[in-house]
């Protein structure tokens, strides 16, 4: 991980130049597409939950694969999709089922997780897929009778040492006997950044067949950003109670800075009380078309993440045309290298600084804008699209 710069450091370290985009991102493959018509591979089960980013990347990948003849069908555990997401599965033909079983990632869920795993068994009788994708763990454990393809989104124990700057504690002890069973048990394991891949390795060790495939955006139709809508505001997105995304940061900085900075996002985790949070305008849990606009008001878009394996917000972000602040985090830096200012995730002092610093210099804010943008684009749904498709289609 690139150690920590101060927001002064940040703002004189913007090049000329934007560069090209690290080699992991810019995939052998990508370069070598393969016709998929007449290919064996017509049906996928997906497990994905509705609580975070999970979910976007989840419809984005399904109507990516339905664009190529493949059917989707998306189980959902946790607490249920509201009636926006819904409807959003609905009109892209993506069949979605769920039953509200507790995450691995929650408080106490193996009775759950049992539960959940003979529900999807029964699932995959019925469907019949010829792949399981499932953006979890634990389960890849099960008797499968089709190759089981692992994304490691997040883990507990990497958010634990990311967020809380200590290993994770003895009470973890299940939940890390699983997820090492589930990778064990995986034939492909895949992650968005190599920065999230060595962090799960680390805690784990190394799956025996993995890669990377950052993830995608298909928000981007032109060459330039779209720079008329814009407004003098800072914006930010994600779950507020999660200290990984570190919202708090903004809060305590909000009153300082000159413009607005205003939040989308679910203040309440399932089962506990409510984020307080000050100085910042609320806008609450927001539909993708909602979202969306909000990024394209946006001048700037600040996320000073203490944990972020990929940062799909951040993508959709700079896709719209904001130019970033960002916490200063390996896979933050794996993406947006001298496209976005980076701030270490706990210093308010810092974060302010650079927030303001864009806000009072109009031509850094525009250079950082277009630099983002043209990082953006190379992070296509039709190029991570493929990417599965090449590994399913391997597996199968």
């Amino acid at each position: 991980m690139t150690p920590p710069v101060s927001a002064r450091t940040a703002v004189a370290d913007v090049p000329s130049a934007v560069p090209a985009v690290a080699g992991h991102v810019d995939l052998e493959s990508h370069q070598d597409r393969t016709d998929l018509r007449g290919r064996s591979l017509s049906t996928v089960l997906m497990t994905t939950d509705a609580v975070g980013g999970v979910w976007r990347y989840t419809i984005d990948l399904a109507r990516g694969l339905r664009d190529r003849g493949v059917q989707t069908t998306v189980a959902v555990m946790g607490p249920a999709p509201s009636a926006a997401q819904r409807r959003e599965a609905e009109s892209l033909g993506v069949h979605l089922v769920d039953r509200p079983f507790r995450l691995e990632w929650m408080e106490d869920p193996w009775a759950d997780v049992k539960r959940a795993g003979d529900w999807l068994l029964a699932l995959e009788r019925t469907v019949r897929p010829q792949i399981v994708h499932l953006n979890g763990y634990s389960h890849a454990a099960l008797p499968w009778s089709v190759p089981v393809v692992v994304v490691a989104h997040s883990c507990v124990r990497t958010w634990w040492k990311a967020v809380k700057g200590e290993p994770a504690p003895p009470w973890l002890a299940q939940y890390t006997h699983e997820v090492a069973a589930g990778l064990a048990a995986a034939c492909m394991v895949i992650a968005p950044t190599a920065a999230m891949l060595d962090s799960l390795a680390a805690e784990y060790g190394r799956p025996r067949q993995s890669r990377v495939i950052p993830n995608g955006c298909g928000a981007i139709d032109s060459g330039e950003p779209p720079l008329g809508s814009k407004e003098p505001l800072i914006f930010s997105a994600g779950r507020v109670w999660d200290d990984a995304k570190n919202i708090s940061a903004l809060s305590a900085v909000a009153a300082e800075l000159t413009w607005p900075v205003y939040v989308a996002g679910e203040c309440r985790q399932p089962g506990k009380s409510q984020a307080e949070l000050h100085a910042v305008h609320l806008v609450g849990c927001l539909a993708q078309a909602d979202l969306a606009q909000w990024y394209r008001r946006a001048s700037i878009y600040a996320l000073p993440a203490r944990y972020e394996p990929f940062g799909l917000s951040v993508l959709e972000a700079a896709s719209a045309g904001c130019a970033l602040v960002l916490g200063d985090i390996g896979s933050l830096r794996e993406n947006w290298a001298d496209a976005a200012l980076f701030v270490p995730a706990d210093d308010h002092a810092a974060l302010g600084s650079a927030i303001q610093h864009l806000i009072d210099d109009p031509e850094t804010r525009m250079d950082l804008t277009r630099r983002a943008f043209a990082r953006a684009s190379s992070f296509t749904l039709n190029r991570t699209t493929e990417e599965y498709l090449r590994v399913y289609e391997g597996l199968i």
